[in-house]
């Protein structure tokens, strides 16, 4: 999903309800993918611990705020409806609320699409390998034979603990000399490459 832009904000104006130190776009955007509570503690490091629950709860107020303007890339149903009639498990891992990702999936009519989920209310946030483990499990797959996308170090970094597969994304959160450290399998510059390295490598 096309959801930087959106959750920069929501970041931004809860450091600002609060009167905190509002975070730039690169620091706001850095902590994408990881667990709220987690992420205003790395968007706003030296803040007294007191204030970042209330981040958390302004952070919730203006997502879920937001309605549904939350758009996917182009090309994802597609490459998503590919994937699932080919027999491929679709699972997502994710820094978000169990909440914040079914309202997600629903407004995106994706729900049906994906086998299994795990949200970092549920579990550890990433990096921690736990919700590739889970999914796993879950899914009765190995490990070695799952591929982690994601647009964030902290995606990557996840596969790489978790001993999974880890494919870079350039059109979201982190740049690609940032993913390029972690020594993705393969990077997409738009998910026309990813669609077409999927169906020619999974």
């Amino acid at each position: 999903m096309d959801s930087t832009a959106t959750i920069v904000k929501c970041i931004q104006d809860s450091a600002r309800d609060l009167g905190l130190p509002i975070p730039d776009k690169r620091a706001a955007s850095y902590v994408i993918g990881l667990g709220l509570q987690d992420a205003m503690e790395a968007a706003l490091p030296d803040l007294d611990p007191k204030y970042y629950p209330k981040m958390v709860e302004r952070y919730r107020h203006h997502y879920l705020a937001t309605g549904n303007d939350l758009t996917l890339f182009d090309g994802v149903s597609e490459m998503l409806s590919d994937l699932s009639q080919a027999g491929y498990f679709l699972a997502v891992a994710t820094g978000k609320s169990r909440v914040g990702l079914n309202r997600a999936l629903n407004a995106a009519k994706l729900l049906s699409l994906f086998d299994a989920t795990r949200c970092a209310d549920e579990t550890f946030s990433k990096p921690n390998p736990a919700m590739l483990q889970e999914l796993t499990r879950e899914l009765g797959q190995d490990m070695k034979r799952t591929l982690m996308i994601g647009d964030t170090t902290h995606d990557l970094q996840m596969a790489l603990n978790a001993g999974a597969g880890g494919v870079a994304v350039h059109y979201g959160a982190h740049s690609a000399q940032e993913l390029a450290v972690l020594n993705p399998l393969f990077a997409a510059n738009s998910v026309l490459e990813l669609h077409t390295w999927l169906s020619s490598n999974a």
